[in-house]
């Protein structure tokens, strides 16, 4: 990996929208979004805050900005699904999909995950976060009818179990503790699948 190259006194280092939005989500995530200011941002990136300023219009413009490459990411799952499949193997699809989506945005995802609705800008996240979830319920369901999955459970709060499975992994995962990236999806979607499988009879475990 390239040293980052060193600046000379005086020198402002240079940013462009996306490297600065990278420094703005880490300082969120670190501080909170209500708790960060322009100064913060400004320091965090080692620029004046007219610099940030020539690239949006504010904290709120950042946050939107982060939230959006989050929930594209998270819609792009539900569009990579083969509506061929049955819906067990979609919805091991979504989990998967999720898992891997969340490693690779994990600064942007755990971010959204934290939002709670403080702004129009959050709220509008949070809608499209209950969008994306109200669709994965439908599949459940899905899965429910073709007997891949268990009833015991009702979809929603199937669906709420599986993204609280799915969601824990923002909380503990780091890309640089040297843990292998792909067991984890492949470890998630064991523990959903086997959770969801239906119960068989006595008779049928027998058999077995």
């Amino acid at each position: 990996m390239t040293a980052p190259r060193r600046l000379k006194a005086g020198q402002r280092r240079p940013y462009d929208p996306e490297s600065l939005l990278a420094v703005a989500v880490s300082v969120f995530n670190t501080r909170g979004y209500d708790g960060t200011t322009m100064e913060h941002l400004s320091a965090a990136a080692g620029i004046g805050k007219s610099s940030i300023y020539h690239h949006v219009t504010g904290k709120e413009d950042l946050l939107e900005r982060a939230l959006n490459r989050a929930l594209t990411a998270m819609s792009g799952i539900l569009d990579s699904i083969d509506p061929q499949d049955s819906a067990l193997d979609q919805l091991a699809g979504v989990v998967r999909r999720s898992v891997e989506t969340l490693m690779h945005e994990l600064p942007y995802v755990t971010l959204l995950l934290r939002v709670r609705g403080n702004s129009a800008v959050e709220r509008a996240a949070l809608q499209r976060r209950r969008e994306f979830e109200a669709r994965v319920v439908e599949l459940v369901a899905h899965a429910e009818k073709e007997g891949s999955v268990t009833c015991a459970l009702d979809p929603p709060l199937t669906t709420r179990l599986i993204f609280g499975l799915v969601n824990s992994v923002s909380e503990w995962y780091r890309p640089e503790s040297g843990m292998e990236a792909p067991d984890i999806p492949d470890a998630v979607v064991a523990l959903v699948m086997h959770g969801l499988a239906p119960s068989r009879s006595p008779a049928a475990a027998e058999v077995r």
